[in-house]
Order: C-alpha cells, then sequence, then structure tokens
C-alpha cells in the first residue's frame, strides 16, 4: 500500500510519503519538507538578475536549508 498526504504547515506544504504491506510498519517513510519546493522556484525567480540579488531572493522565500539536505 503506498500513501501521500500532505499538511499545510506555516511555510508551506509539507508532504509524507509512506509505502508498507499492511502491516503497523512501513518500509519506507519519505518526508518531502516545504522548503524543498520553495528552493525550486529559485532559478525561476533569480533568472535576469545580478549574482548579488540571489541573497535577497533566498532571504524572500525564508527557506530553511536544514531542511534540504536530508
Amino acid at each position: 500500500m503506498r500513501v501521500y498526504h500532505s499538511i499545510e504547515s506555516p511555510k508551506g506544504e509539507l508532504g509524507f510519503y509512506i509505502v508498507s504491506d499492511g502491516t503497523n510498519k512501513p518500509y519506507r517513510v519519505k518526508v518531502r519538507p516545504p522548503c524543498f519546493l520553495n528552493l525550486s522556484a529559485l532559478p525561476k525567480m533569480i533568472e535576469g538578475r545580478l549574482i548579488a540579488d540571489v541573497v535577497a531572493v533566498i532571504g524572500s522565500i525564508d527557506i530553511v536549508l536544514g531542511e534540504i539536505d536530508r
């Protein structure tokens, strides 16, 4: 059984993907943090801008880099 469920969080959509064989312990759980989706919009947002503007754009989308690298 495969299930994806999303929850609205203060920074965006928090998603959970769970795979199980029907027992009470899933064998795969993946979490998609909202900052991952926000960071994926970065290339489109900085298109045609200066490198110095990237810092301001990253600050405006309010990402948490600790969520990105897991």
